[in-house]
């Protein structure tokens, strides 16, 4: 079982009542009765991601105690991008922000916020759905970073980017098929670094929403990093490049 696994029909709706941050609400199939249409109701308003599950599944994550639901409770809570901004401008700092397109391990979520944390990265920003979520995986790797970065849901990452953009805000992308070494970009002031899933890389349309496309060129026989190790190379570039133009 899960370390921040919420279950039983009472303690999911007292969480959700609570407004603690919620990755997921998983609910038997075909429960729909009673207090479970209420944890719906719930779960839509607070636009939360709720998953039909089978029974049996409940009964492996909860051993059989479940009542027919069960939340995974973020280890911290979700800030939103509008707070990640603020602490930004409440720092005189331009912003340098993470978004991170359908990232799946766990391991790889908590190694990108603890380079994040060194390198004075403001925010990062996930998906709310197909992306791995704040747990304890994650809290753990990150050796306590997830306490001090900021890390924003969002519904639709295109259009996020596209308010980002409004703000001047340079979107960069990381791609190994980029034409554009990532020694010879411009990588200073307002920026936000886009990191793909570990092996589809970003989504069609993150990738045009990006100003620029850049690459780590590799000459070994492995032809790619993982997310995290990519991750962490363009973050210390980007922040070297910050710290030049002050």
């Amino acid at each position: 079982m899960e370390d921040n696994l919420i279950f039983g029909r009472n303690a999911v709706i007292e969480l959700l009542k609570s407004g603690h941050s919620i990755n997921k609400i998983f609910i038997a199939e075909g429960s729909r009765e009673g207090s479970i249409q209420k944890i719906f109701s719930l779960a839509k308003t607070a636009g939360i991601v709720v998953e039909s599950v089978k029974r049996d599944k409940l009964d492996r994550l909860c051993g059989g105690r479940h009542q027919g639901v069960a939340a995974q409770a973020a280890v911290t809570d979700y800030s939103t991008v509008e707070e990640i901004l603020k602490l930004a401008a409440s720092r005189n700092e331009s912003p340098f922000l993470i978004l991170l397109d359908e990232l799946e391990d766990p391991q790889n979520f908590g190694a990108i916020l603890r380079t994040a944390e060194a390198v004075g990265v403001h925010g990062v920003i996930i998906p709310k759905r197909r992306n791995v979520q704040l747990n304890a995986t994650v809290f753990k790797t990150s050796a306590g970073a997830a306490q001090y970065v900021k890390v924003a849901q969002v519904t639709n990452v295109a259009q996020t980017l596209k308010y980002l953009r409004g703000l001047e805000l340079k979107i960069v992308g990381s791609d190994m098929n980029a034409e554009i070494d990532f020694r010879q970009a411009e990588l200073s002031g307002s920026i936000v670094l886009v990191i793909g899933s570990e092996g589809k890389g970003m989504r069609r349309l993150t990738r045009e929403n990006c100003d620029v496309l850049i690459k780590i060129p590799m000459v070994g026989k492995i032809n790619s990093l993982n997310a995290s190790a990519a991750g962490a190379v363009l973050m210390y570039e980007i922040f070297s490049q910050r710290e030049r133009s002050q």
